[in-house]
């Protein structure tokens, strides 16, 4: 498995022989809402490459953060999505041809070689529920999860163990709206109920410099030291890896099958 990070939540993921663009925002600016004095995120270095050979774009969310429009109309719109009920209207009106809306407990299979199962993610108001996901290599069964707000479902107990989890390990709170990704507790919920190999970062961090009001008012809590002493404090074998932006990273890994035998 090789993972490609390239700041906030966008992931490329190469499993299976397949290459999955995940939750991509590659080119100018973040903006919710076309509110710049809101939010706005932009790069220090300024717009990733698109990648190459792309198999597969797959949304856990409709919001532009994970839905980015801008980097999403410079995709082929041939290509394959796959997307929560929010991600697949975005695709759809921007003008995709295949898009596939995963509901939770279901699963998309990509050439028999791929499996996507979408489980719950973070809840946006009170009547819509976005997603997470868990990719399994069919053949090897080298699995891995991704969650982007930290909200894990107990139901993925279910599915235990799973090699590599991507979830958030600080906290990002607003003021009397409480918390809008959560990480601290809910990554060694993370490590508890999946007993993953090897678990990184995603959110937070990277080339990316964030202002306006919402910015202004946000409190991040945690860190990296303090999620792997946490680790070890409850006796987790979990390896944290913090990945530099736009580096191509393979993942260590020990073939589970081999050491149960």
């Amino acid at each position: 498995m090789h993972l490609t990070w390239f700041d906030s939540n966008s992931w490329l993921i190469e499993l299976a022989g397949k290459r999955i663009l995940l939750d991509p925002w590659l080119v100018g600016p973040l903006v919710f809402g076309n509110l710049p004095w809101l939010f706005k995120g932009e790069r220090h270095g300024g717009d990733r490459p698109i990648p190459e050979n792309i198999d597969l774009i797959l949304l856990s969310q409709g919001l532009e953060d994970h839905a980015h429009p801008p980097t999403l109309k410079l995709l082929d719109r041939a290509l394959p999505v796959v997307a929560s009920v929010n991600g697949a209207r975005v695709a759809r009106d921007l003008g995709f041809e295949q898009v596939r809306e995963l509901p939770h407990s279901q699963t998309f299979n990509l050439d028999a070689r791929l499996e996507i199962q979408a489980f719950p993610g973070a809840p946006i108001g009170p009547l819509l529920t976005e997603n997470a996901y868990v990719l399994r290599d069919l053949e090897t069964g080298t699995s891995l999860y991704y969650e982007p707000h930290g909200y894990p479902s107990p139901s993925l107990k279910e599915i235990a163990p799973v090699d590599v989890a991507i979830t958030p390990i600080v906290d990002l709170t607003l003021p009397i709206l409480g918390p809008i990704i959560q990480g601290k507790q809910t990554a060694l919920d993370v490590a508890r109920w999946l007993r993953p190999q090897v678990m990184l970062p995603t959110a937070a961090g990277g080339d990316v410099v964030f202002e306006g009001m919402l910015n202004a008012a946000l409190r991040a809590s945690g860190s990296a030291e303090d999620f792997r002493s946490m680790l070890a404090k409850n006796e987790l074998s979990t390896q944290l890896i913090e990945v530099k932006p736009g580096a191509r990273v393979e993942i260590p890994l020990a073939d589970r099958r081999t050491n149960a035998a």
